[in-house]
């Protein structure tokens, strides 16, 4: 994480432009910059620029009891909690600050995030179970009817899959299932979770919003777990345990479920969680297509009007998104293969 913040802040503050230009827009005076330069610490050299940026991240920090310092701890910033005062310098203890949106008024980043990671892990977690239930299912059956013309129709369906960009995926499924076959399904070509009424008024939940993006998201993943549990599975049932599991009168099905299966998911678990991380990042592609209002939508919009913490913040998330899952699924290793744990 400390690797991803230094490269994210050296990064996006080695760009052209002000920052304090980009708040304010084009036509604010010098006074008016000046004024957001102090706020925000964009006056000062980058090092200590990145010493803020470091200061408003860690959850124990250093801030001034000087009202003109940028560290200075202002009411309503963040809540925390005073731990020790030495001289003009106290430390504290707080959640990670983000900033504020270049864009949205003032709005905290960590807001902007808040609203829109939620129908993010919705999409991917819906996406990513429609590519395990069916790609674990369907790589099983290919791999039972090996070279059979199931196995080759599988296999021609999975490798399309694979090679089909997401964001022609996500226009054809949207064009044809939310405009052609509207009148039968009911779909719609854009829409989110939650969409507001009719008078305005309140938002409401549309779970029928979520089918096209979660199917289309997860056409790729479901492609891939299709190959690996086919080639897993295959590579498993050439193994001496499984011919002595044979020879000891076990049913092909208790041999599939109880042996083959288990061991045979750790590539599968591998891709997963490197598409669920990506998901979780944002579809890009996908939720601007279907206006899903996720995180890559976010992304997207905040790269369009150079809402820079915004991106910063979006990063840092993905980031520690892929951190958290890779764990998990080292964890998750020790489930399936116990000489995980022994080696």
């Amino acid at each position: 994480m400390f690797g991803v913040v230094t490269v994210i802040f050296f990064l996006f503050n080695v760009l052209p432009g002000d920052p304090a230009q980009m708040m304010l827009g084009q036509n604010e005076g010098s006074e008016q910059l000046a004024i957001v330069k102090q706020k925000y610490g964009f006056d000062k050299p980058i090092s200590t620029q990145y010493f803020y940026y470091l200061n408003d991240l860690l959850p124990i920090s250093l801030h001034s009891n000087d009202k003109q310092d940028y560290t200075f701890l202002k009411t309503g910033k963040y809540s925390a909690a005073k731990l020790v005062t030495i001289g003009n310098t106290t430390l504290v203890l707080k959640f990670p600050y983000l900033r504020e949106s270049f864009t949205k008024q003032g709005k905290k980043v960590s807001d902007v995030l808040a609203e829109t990671l939620p129908n993010t892990f919705v999409l991917a977690v819906s996406a990513i179970v429609i590519a395990m239930i069916i790609g674990i299912f369907l790589g099983i059956i290919s791999a039972l009817y090996k070279d059979h013309w199931l196995d080759k129709t599988i296999q021609i369906l999975s490798t399309f899959g694979m090679s089909v960009p997401s964001f022609f995926s996500a226009i054809l499924f949207a064009w044809f299932f939310g405009f052609v076959l509207h009148e039968y399904t009911s779909l719609e070509m854009t829409g989110s979770l939650y969409e507001l009424d009719d008078f305005g008024e309140a938002n409401h939940m549309q779970l029928k919003n979520l089918i096209l993006p979660a199917i289309v998201l997860g056409i790729r993943p479901l492609a891939v777990v299709i190959q690996l549990m086919r080639n897993s599975l295959l590579e498993v049932f050439n193994q001496d345990y499984i011919r002595t599991a044979r020879a000891k009168g076990l049913s092909e099905f208790q041999i599939i479920t109880r042996h083959a299966v288990k061991n045979a998911l750790n590539p599968v678990v591998t891709a997963i969680s490197g598409w669920f991380a990506s998901m979780l990042a944002g579809a890009v592609f996908v939720e601007y297509i279907f206006g899903w209002n996720g995180l890559g939508k976010e992304i997207v919009n905040a790269l369009n009007t150079l809402d820079l913490p915004v991106i910063m913040g979006s990063v840092l998330i993905i980031a520690l998104f892929f951190i958290i899952i890779n764990i998990f699924v080292d964890i998750i290793y020790v489930w399936l293969d116990p000489k995980v744990k022994l080696q």
